[in-house]
């Protein structure tokens, strides 16, 4: 099947997406909070829920310091979830496992991060992540993950 025609949901109607962060995420709020901001990975990820509970999506949330327990969520999932983004990490600038398991499965992956990487030091500019993602959404803090507009976000 398709990306376009396929459907994974199991006749629930509802999309499915995995959302993956990884290495060092689960620092999120004490970690830089002057590049990363002060909100932790679990007020990322109730955002995240609220947004796809807003939108009728089933979401699938994992956070690893460990590139192969990564790899191996895209694996698990590659016949039950229609998306996947990723916040790549530390891993966004070495891991080609990765980068492959994006090309090979069948859905679209997102890869996000919190920070501007065009605006970051060298090591943290070139994600070898970006060429296998559908897209990248990046420099928004928190609001990299979910898209919410400034204003939206002010009633939270």
């Amino acid at each position: 099947m398709s990306k376009t025609t396929r459907s994974s949901n199991g006749g629930s109607g509802k999309l499915r997406f995995l959302v993956l962060h990884g290495p060092n995420t689960n620092l999120f709020g004490r970690r830089e909070t002057g590049i990363y901001g002060i909100q932790t990975l679990s007020y990322i990820d109730e955002r995240i829920r609220e947004a796809a509970a807003e939108a009728g999506v089933e979401v699938t949330i994992l956070q690893s310091n460990h590139e192969g327990v990564l790899v191996d969520a895209f694996q698990s999932h590659i016949h039950d979830v229609d998306g996947a983004i990723i916040n790549p990490a530390g891993l966004s600038f070495s891991s080609v496992a990765l980068h492959d398991v994006i090309k090979a499965v069948p859905f679209p992956t997102i890869e996000v991060h919190l920070s501007n990487l065009d605006q970051r030091d060298q090591v943290h500019r070139n994600s070898i992540v970006t060429a296998a993602a559908k897209g990248k959404v990046m420099g928004l803090g928190w609001r990299s993950y979910t898209m919410e507009s400034t204003k939206e976000a002010r009633t939270r």
